[in-house]
Formats: structure tokens, C-alpha cells, sequence
């Protein structure tokens, strides 16, 4: 898939955050969710890579453009491209959302574990990142995503602390997720690889509203092994409407 998203302006990435947020309400109506409820999927995924909503330069200097590129253009875009042969090999219904395989993947092959978990890691990455000129978009939760972090964690700082934790201390390659489980409560954890909390075989489950990919080629051409200034810069680009968004959509 050829992109050229760095010609996308401020408006557009605007403009693109409001129609990811109308698809909620468009997709998957009846399909049961994770916890066996008949309901809208939160924020429901493709099988097909999305476009950047913002240039590979949009996120510097705490991305760099050229990571940003490679990782989209390269790392992603294999991810999905691998899915979609995995899905035709497996009989897999690719206009159901993408959540539905994830929740019940222990049924399938390694591949799809793999590449479905690293498409849908990578379109929930992008997602939650705002340039950190976007005005509104980057600098710290409020409201009810602020309340109930603050009533699971005691604190927006203790929260913090515990997501870097989660994401300096993953062993090797994967993910720090903030997640909503079962009960409603949000909780941190980190997964292996490309796995991820809707996975059926995920030690902690839950649909995840935050991530953070802490795989080296995330990270490494700005950052070589230096993880933790990677993870502290992270907090700069979070878009918090687009977490508040998802927080919504998947506790109304």
C-alpha cells in the first residue's frame, strides 16, 4: 500500500480522528464481545493498514521521521499484508472486525497469532499519538479517563509509574498496555511479541485502550538501547482524546 502521509495536514488528522471515532457507532452491530455481551465492538479493526494520520516527521524529535517511515511502511505494513494471507489460508471471514480472531486465537495458527496481533497492535498504536504541535491533543488525561485512572491507581503519577515499569522491564520485544478488564477496572500489563489482552491466551485480558510498542525497531535508530528515554518521551505524543475516546466507548 502506497501512503504519503506527509502531506496530511493539521486539519485532516483532525478530520480522521472524528471519522475513527464515528466508526464505533457503524461497525459490527450484534457481535458479541469479549465477556460474551451482545454489543458494538469499541473502536472495531480491519484487516486492511490504515493511513497515518499525521507525516512521518509529525512526532519529531521524539520519533524520529525516519523510524516512523520504516516502522509504518515496512514492520506495519508486512503485519497486515501477512494477516490477510493468513486469513485466506484459514477460511477467515476478513469483513468481521479483526477482534473477533484475536478473542478466540488459540484456535488458530502461529501466523495468524503473529501477524493478526501485530495489525492490530500497530493501527491501535497510531492511533492513540498526536503530533505535539496538535493543540488539545497531547498532554494529560482529564475528566472521567482521569477519574478512573486516579480510582485505580490512586493517582495519575502512580498510573504513569507503573506503565513505564511495565514497558522498561518487558524482556526482549512487545508491549506496556493501560486496559479495561472484565470488571471495569483499568489495569497495566505488558505482553510478549505481538500478543496483546484480547487475546484468549493473554495473562491479563481485557480490551486495551493505550499501548506502547517497546519492540527495538520502535525505537532504536534515535534511542539504540536506551528503552527508557524512549518510554519517557512516549508521554508526549500521547493523544488523550483518542484514549478518553476508546475509555468511553468501551465502558458505556
Amino acid at each position: 500500500m502506497k501512503t504519503n502521509p506527509s502531506n496530511l495536514s493539521r486539519r485532516t488528522f483532525l478530520a480522521n480522528s472524528a471519522k475513527a471515532g464515528l466508526t464505533v457507532g457503524l461497525l459490527g452491530a450484534g457481535i458479541p464481545d469479549l465477556f460474551g455481551k451482545e454489543s458494538l465492538p469499541a473502536f472495531a479493526t480491519g484487516f486492511t493498514q490504515q493511513p497515518l494520520p499525521y507525516g512521518y516527521a509529525a512526532l519529531e524529535p521524539h520519533i524520529d521521521a525516519r523510524t516512523m517511515e520504516i516502522h509504518y511502511t515496512k514492520h506495519a505494513a508486512a503485519y497486515a499484508s501477512n494477516l490477510r494471507d493468513a486469513a485466506k489460508e484459514e477460511g477467515v471471514d476478513t469483513t468481521q472486525p479483526l477482534e473477533q480472531v484475536l478473542a478466540s486465537i488459540s484456535k488458530y495458527s502461529t501466523k495468524m497469532r503473529n501477524n493478526g496481533g501485530g495489525h492490530y497492535n500497530h493501527e491501535l498504536f497510531w492511533s492513540i499519538l498526536a503530533p505535539p504541535s496538535a493543540e488539545g491533543l497531547s498532554g494529560s488525561p482529564d475528566g472521567s479517563l482521569l477519574k478512573a485512572l486516579k480510582a485505580s491507581f490512586g493517582s495519575y503519577e502512580a498510573f504513569v509509574a507503573q506503565f513505564e515499569t511495565a514497558a522498561k522491564t518487558r524482556f526482549g520485544s512487545g508491549w506496556a498496555w493501560l486496559l479495561i478488564d472484565a470488571s471495569g477496572k483499568l489495569v497495566v500489563s505488558s505482553t510478549p511479541n505481538q500478543d496483546n489482552p484480547l487475546m484468549d491466551l493473554a495473562e491479563v485480558k481485557g480490551t486495551p485502550i493505550l499501548g506502547l510498542d517497546v519492540w527495538e525497531h520502535a525505537y532504536y535508530l534515535h534511542y539504540q538501547n536506551r528503552r527508557p528515554d524512549y518510554v519517557a518521551a512516549f508521554w508526549k505524543l500521547v493523544n488523550w482524546n483518542a484514549v478518553a475516546a476508546r475509555f468511553a466507548a468501551t465502558t458505556t
